[in-house]
């Protein structure tokens, strides 16, 4: 910098002050202890391991450019193996910010849940199958199922999802919301890893699509954009805190097509088989087999 051009900002000053804004949100969270190491898990580590998880569940589409057939299992092997070792160490510091005085037993048990994770890979696979074949069949504008996986953001949003809910059901529910925000961000999905979601589920478009975290979703469901499954109203303490972890969000049983702009709020249930027009607002249950539009909504409420 020329000696005669003029400092435009105070670093040290930025620096003090920025240490001192940190020092203020540990004490209100009560974390005034420093570890020495990265406390949490790493968003930038996790989109990593996700993309290897996503080459190894579909090596030839997802994996590397130049990977030939007969190098598949070999391909496979070393991207499972990398990306499980790797979640060890994340699944470890989630453990570790829970809890700070694990020590070896949450490496232990990190272990074990990444070990339990990886025994459930090929039935995750298996249900992404079913989601893109659902995919082809209900968009006529899909000229083949390898077009599905490679451009929808549905299927895209969808194994993000199924990957970070089993994490999620193994007590890691940091790194599976990690996981499905990433999706979220890229494709405008909002699927939280605590919800149910059946078989054969199929978002098309996707765009603007809300799923709660304890939404419960049936098997041949079709959603399209902008589609909200939310919750009505949040229960809350005596002392105004919100009540965490109750039942909130929609059941959607079997066979069930939501258009797009359609709002679903609080626990209820759309029975099997129903339709529910674009841009309904609904908030109460749907007998199996309905059919819901504005206008028919309005008058039942």
């Amino acid at each position: 910098m020329s000696e005669s051009m003029p400092r435009r900002w105070d670093v040290a000053t930025v620096v003090a002050d920025l240490r001192e804004a940190r020092r203020k949100w540990r004490a209100h969270v009560d974390r005034e202890t420093d570890l020495g190491d990265r406390e949490f898990p790493s968003v930038e580590r996790i989109e990593g391991l996700i993309k290897q998880l996503r080459g190894a569940l579909f090596p030839l589409r997802l994996g590397p450019a130049d990977l030939q057939r007969e190098a598949e299992d070999h391909y496979v092997g070393y991207a499972i193996d990398l990306a499980l070792s790797g979640l060890v160490e994340e699944a470890r510091l989630e453990l570790d910010c829970r809890e700070r005085s694990g020590g070896d037993a949450h490496r232990r048990e990190a272990v074990d849940r990444v070990r339990r994770f990886a025994e459930r890979l090929a039935d995750i696979r298996l249900a992404l199958d079913e989601d893109i074949d659902a995919a082809y069949a209900g968009d006529p504008a899909a000229r083949f199922v390898d077009e599905i996986l490679l451009c929808y953001p549905g299927i895209h949003a969808l194994l993000h999802y199924r990957v970070a809910h089993v994490l999620h059901e193994l007590g890691l529910p940091l790194i599976a919301r990690i996981i499905t925000e990433l999706a979220h961000s890229s494709t405008g999905i909002d699927i939280h890893p605590g919800a149910v979601i059946g078989r054969a589920f199929f978002i098309d478009h996707g765009t603007g699509v809300v799923i709660g975290e304890t939404a419960r979703i049936g098997d041949r469901v079709r959603l399209y954009q902008a589609v909200t499954l939310g919750a009505k109203s949040f229960e809350t303490t005596t002392g105004g805190q919100l009540v965490k972890g109750k039942a909130r969000h929609p059941v959607v049983e079997d066979d069930v097509v939501i258009y797009a702009g359609a709002t679903v709020l609080g626990r209820v249930t759309i029975g099997t088989g129903s339709t529910i027009g674009g841009n309904v607002w609904l908030t109460h249950d749907v007998a199996p087999g309905s059919v819901i539009t504005q206008a028919r909504c309005a008058q039942h409420d």
